[in-house]
């Protein structure tokens, strides 16, 4: 496995290493073998994610995450409490609508192949973007299998009836793909033609969603939204 540089990459928040204790509660145990579920993650206002510079605070975002993570009964690796796992709400100051977590297992440039667990909140969407041909490498293409939650997939194609309901306001007047596919848990789609736009819309239980895909090129990205940008 390649060691990836995840700042030069992703420009991501600093400080997302942070105990798995803290502001959210995650599981409560009840005696030696049952647990409560909370979801207080479900219960987080943008505004939460944020200091009065407006700036990310990432040790809530991550444990927004992590106590969706326990919800699901999915493991939080001790990686996802370093540098390694990371948050970004794309610029847009939006992070309850537009954000995301992630960790990259793999990007392996001399053998073309890429491994990505993505996270999402409840209603959280990855911004409109699609991936470019670059110097380094094809165009990226992805297969999504969600693992926990549900998510729709938008691409390009005909408008879908549920667009207009599900496309959150931020994007719904420049969004180009409009071709909605709702996935549950084992449930896989894929990118079919290379260069088109998509993103993704996560469910009411958050999700949590392994992509498949050749190499990951940064210099190919490109976003929808004017102003959406890594950091």
């Amino acid at each position: 496995m390649i060691s990836i540089n995840r700042r030069e990459m992703l420009g991501i928040t600093a400080g997302m290493a942070v105990a798995s204790t803290g502001l959210l509660s995650g599981c409560q145990m009840i005696g030696k073998e049952q647990t409560v579920k909370t979801d207080n993650f479900k219960k987080l206002k943008n505004a939460d994610f944020y200091d009065a510079q407006g700036n990310l605070l990432a040790d809530k975002a991550a444990q927004a995450y992590y106590e969706m993570m326990r919800y699901h009964n999915y493991p939080v690796y001790d990686v996802l409490k370093t540098e390694e796992f990371w948050a970004i709400d794309f610029g847009l100051k939006n992070f309850s609508e537009c954000g995301m977590a992630g960790i990259f297992w793999c990007n392996d440039y001399e053998d073309r192949y890429f491994g990505h667990e993505i996270y999402l909140l409840p209603g959280q969407m990855i911004v409109e973007h699609r991936h470019m041909k670059t110097e380094k490498a094809g165009p990226k293409m992805e297969a999504w299998q969600v693992r926990h939650g549900s998510i729709w997939t938008f691409g390009e194609g005909e408008e879908s009836p549920e667009f207009a309901k599900l496309c959150p306001p931020i994007h719904k007047n420049i969004a180009k793909a409009r071709n909605v596919t709702e996935l549950k848990p084992g449930m896989l789609n894929k990118l079919d033609v290379a260069e088109t736009w998509h993103f993704m819309l996560a469910g009411p239980e958050g999700a949590i969603v392994t992509e498949y895909a050749n190499y990951h090129d940064n210099d190919g990205l490109r976003f929808q939204h004017p102003d959406a940008i890594l950091g």
